[in-house]
């Protein structure tokens, strides 16, 4: 590359399922002469089956900072370099947020590309009927802050999204289930790979579903819970609701027409559905 296309490219990988990548990232990480990654060991397959003649230099959380000079000096030489993480989007719950943030007060350019990111995939297939989400990425690793952290978010409207590695999974989803209550929760699980599941239930009865099998508590999980309820008037919304799931229409539907009929917030009279369900 010429010097005035020297830039740092954010290139997102794939999560799981290589044909995920896009072409455009492609052509970039074939292009590029130098790769910052995350891993080194585990990008080197990856640019090697692309046929990427590219050099890599790590630029993980603990070296960000000297990653981050190494990096202007490549561009500011007109060497274009292309960030890349484990899996998914640089920079989201993963190193590359600071070699950014360098890169840009150095003046130079930062070209992102859109690709593979598990918060919105898992969204995507959630069914959550929440207008807005909110992004967490991982709750704290001690018990104590993570139900502190989560009693902060208790009272959001929106639909929330967490990272979890498997070895707290469980924890993490009781401590869910403590500060949440009657809301509904989605396990999506080693999206794109082989043994990807989305479950969604209950939050109450998640802790249980998981227990029932070892398997399901396997891989990198994106935990979807659903927004704090508004208050669900007691006359249209509740009435059309109880007529539409009379009907035998299925609970998301019903909630979702009516909250059109009525006016009353879709998320707020599918808690109530669910609610009704069960009595």
């Amino acid at each position: 590359m010429t010097k005035e296309y020297a830039a740092l490219y954010v290139v997102p990988t794939p999560l799981g399922n290589l044909a995920d990548l896009t072409r455009r990232a492609e052509e970039i990480l074939r292009s590029v002469p130098w790769v910052a990654a995350e891993d080194t060991r585990h990008s080197g397959p990856l640019l090697k089956q692309l046929g990427s003649q590219a050099r890599t230099l790590p630029a993980h959380q603990h070296n960000e900072h000297e990653a981050a000079e190494r990096i202007v000096a490549k561009l500011r030489a007109g060497e274009a370099v292309a960030l890349i993480s484990d899996a998914g989007t640089p920079g989201i719950s993963d190193p590359g947020a600071r070699v950014v943030a360098a890169v840009r007060a150095a003046g130079c350019p930062v070209v992102p590309l859109p690709g593979a990111c598990a918060a919105t995939t898992a969204l995507s297939a959630s069914g959550l009927l929440d207008e807005h989400f909110l992004f967490y990425g991982f709750l704290p690793a001690k018990g104590g802050q993570r139900r502190q952290a989560l009693e902060e978010l208790r009272p959001h409207p929106y639909a929330l999204v967490f990272y979890e590695a498997p070895h707290r999974v469980l924890e993490t989803v009781a401590d869910l289930a403590t500060v949440f209550g009657e809301r509904t929760l989605v396990i999506a699980r080693e999206l794109t790979k082989l043994f990807e599941s989305i479950h969604s239930g209950p939050l109450p009865e998640a802790l249980a579903w998981l227990r029932e099998d070892a398997n399901r508590q396997r891989g990198e999980f994106v935990l979807l819970v659903s927004g704090a309820p508004a208050a669900v008037d007691d006359g249209e919304g509740e009435r059309v609701l109880k007529l539409l799931l009379g009907e035998g229409l299925p609970v998301k539907q019903a909630a979702k027409l009516a909250a059109a009929i009525s006016g009353a917030a879709k998320n707020a009279l599918y808690e109530r559905a669910l609610a009704l369900k069960k009595e």
